[in-house]
């Protein structure tokens, strides 16, 4: 047992922002705060890597491709997590039961192969466990 005051702090739980949420922070939108706290604070933010292409190609379309590389390094300082056999299976089966599009299933079973929080704007997400929505 710890003496009072010197306990350990459990650490935070990671977090997965989805798309809509990088894109929402990165165009300073209404929600843009909101998720300014997982992308700028000390939590461990990992980007599944359909995320970072959803988001890169997101930007390529509405700014040019100097921005987007930009971005696509800013996101790569976090934990990128590739889509394997193992997440890529859970996607599959999360899409069907939860009937969400590809890339959320994909970010959804990234976010749980490593007990991770989805933070995301997105209503597909709405509901489901193990996520923060916030209504855009």
């Amino acid at each position: 047992m710890n003496a009072p005051g010197t306990e350990t702090e459990k650490p935070s739980r990671s977090r997965v922002v989805d798309s809509s949420g990088w894109i929402e922070y990165l165009r300073d939108g209404a929600n843009a705060a909101v998720f300014a706290a997982p992308l700028e604070g000390e939590t461990e933010v990992l980007v599944p890597t359909i995320a970072l292409t959803e988001v890169v190609r997101f930007s390529l379309r509405e700014t040019n491709e100097t921005t987007a590389l930009e971005i696509a390094a800013q996101m790569q300082q976090r934990t990128l997590v590739p889509l394997d056999a193992s997440i890529a299976l859970d996607a599959a089966r999360l899409g069907i039961v939860h009937r969400l599009p590809l890339a959320d299933s994909i970010i959804l079973a990234t976010a749980r192969a490593h007990d991770a929080e989805v933070w995301t704007q997105d209503a597909d997400f709405e509901g489901l466990d193990g996520v923060r929505y916030v209504p855009a």
